[in-house]
Order: C-alpha cells, then structure tokens, then sequence
C-alpha cells in the first residue's frame, strides 16, 4: 500500500492510501526514445506566453536564469572551469526537457501544466537554445527526433547499468 503525506504507518493518522489513479499518475516515466510521452503538441509561440506566466519568475525572461537555473546558453563551456549546464547545453535528450516539466515545473505547482503547454514550454525552450526553429510543432512523434547538442557526451545506461538491471525493451509501450 503507497500512503500520502509520507506517513510511516496508519498508526500516526496522517496520509491516505493512494488511489490506482494517483499511482498510475506517478508512473509516467518518459524515456530518450519516446516511450512515455502522452498526446499532445506545442509550438514556441504557446510555450512563450506560458513561460511569461509561469517561467519567467524563476528562470528570467528569456531563460537567463534568476533564482533558478538557466535554461538557455552554456555553449562550449563543459569543458571550461566553470561549465554551465543548461538545456542546450548540457541536456543530452529533449524528451527529459518534457519529462522534468511536467513532473517539477512550475516549482510552486508542479504538474499543472496541461501535456499541450508542456510541449509548447519545450519547444519555447528549444527555440531559446536555437535547437528548433520558433514556428515547429513538437509532439509525442517529432520530440524523440530533436537532436540535442550534448547527445553523445552521455554513456548511455544500458551499457553501464546491463549487470545491475537489464534495460526495458525498446518500443515495448508504444
């Protein structure tokens, strides 16, 4: 049984049992090829306003940074002393991009984000980075496709983790 709130055991009174809905909410997991991700679509324009809204707070207007880190710009500088791991980047794929906001962003209200203003946040964030043109549509088919900067500069998990936990089979879920 999963419980709310972190209680440790009925005996304290606090959390409730999850429901199968809350837990089959908590299990999306998005992977680099795709697996995961729900329908839906976006484009910069959208994903602008919404991270006028939402984004703009923490991460600056145009993905400087704030009081959050930056999204845009640290090209070329992983191998200085003082590398600066944006999306651009650093990210090795953008289907993480859509994964860490719709699970963490906003920071005050994370997952409120409808899975259309997730991908228009992405693609807004990928047009920073000069990744996507401002005006291409990503979805649940093109975003495993973008290619990312830093791509290779990652040693993928199936040939680190192969003797702890055999990777899924790929497209098992599509």
């Amino acid at each position: 049984m999963v419980t709310l709130l972190g209680a440790q055991s009925s005996n304290y009174g606090a959390g409730h049992p999850a429901t199968k809905e809350q837990i089959r909410a908590w299990g999306i997991s998005v992977s680099p090829d795709g697996y995961g991700l729900p329908p839906g679509k976006g484009a910069a324009v959208e994903g602008k306003k919404v991270h006028k809204l939402r984004c703009a707070e923490c991460h600056g207007a145009t993905g400087e940074g704030g009081d959050a880190a930056a999204l845009v710009g640290g090209f070329g500088t992983l191998n200085s002393s003082k590398p600066l791991k944006a999306v651009g980047s650093y990210w090795p794929y953008a289907t993480t991009l859509w994964d860490y906001v719709d699970r963490a962003m906003p920071f005050d209200r994370p997952g409120m984000l409808t899975n259309d203003q997730v991908y228009s946040v992405v693609a807004h964030v990928l047009a920073l980075n000069k990744i996507i043109e401002q005006d291409a549509e990503i979805n649940q088919g093109s975003l495993p496709k973008v290619q990312m900067p830093n791509r290779k500069g990652f040693v993928p998990a199936s040939s680190v983790d192969v003797d702890i936990e055999p990777s899924r089979p790929t497209n098992s879920r599509k």
